[in-house]
């Protein structure tokens, strides 16, 4: 899977955000190990607590879907109506969603500002001292 059909995907998963507050649109394209992608975007909430960020909603319904095994992301955002100029990377507990179920020294976080203009990080770069189930059944650390 090249990053620019990644990144597409991203970009086209961001026009589906609902973000009726903030404005900030928010598209993740998350990749299986079996090569299948899976949109998300961001869906916002008047209460903003069960606001639900793209990254999460693309796990979220892999994972419903029967996805286990991921290899990649591409994550894109910005305001509502204006095209994409910076990156996005993904919060804290979106790191931590992907920390759940990915390989931290594999999985690429491809963050694009534009289709043709993106970097990428291994999710140990981004959760360095990321917290898993190797850190409840004593048989590993996240270091």
């Amino acid at each position: 899977m090249n990053e620019k059909k990644l990144v597409d995907a991203a970009i086209l998963a961001r026009e589906m955000a609902y973000t009726p507050y903030s404005g900030f649109q928010v598209g993740a394209a998350l990749l299986t190990e079996s090569g299948k992608i899976v949109l998300g975007c961001n869906i916002e909430n008047a209460t903003y607590t069960p606001t639900n960020c793209a990254e999460r909603t693309a796990f979220f319904k892999a994972v419903s879907e029967g996805e286990r095994k991921f290899t990649a992301i591409a994550i894109v955002g910005g305001k509502a109506g204006e095209s994409i100029r910076e990156y996005c990377p993904p919060c804290g507990v979106c790191r931590q969603v992907m920390m759940e179920f990915c390989d931290p020294e594999s999985f690429r976080v491809i963050l694009a500002k534009s289709p043709e203009e993106w970097k990428i990080y291994t999710l140990r770069d981004l959760l360095p001292l990321g917290f898993s189930s190797a850190n409840l059944d004593g048989k590993g650390e996240s270091l």
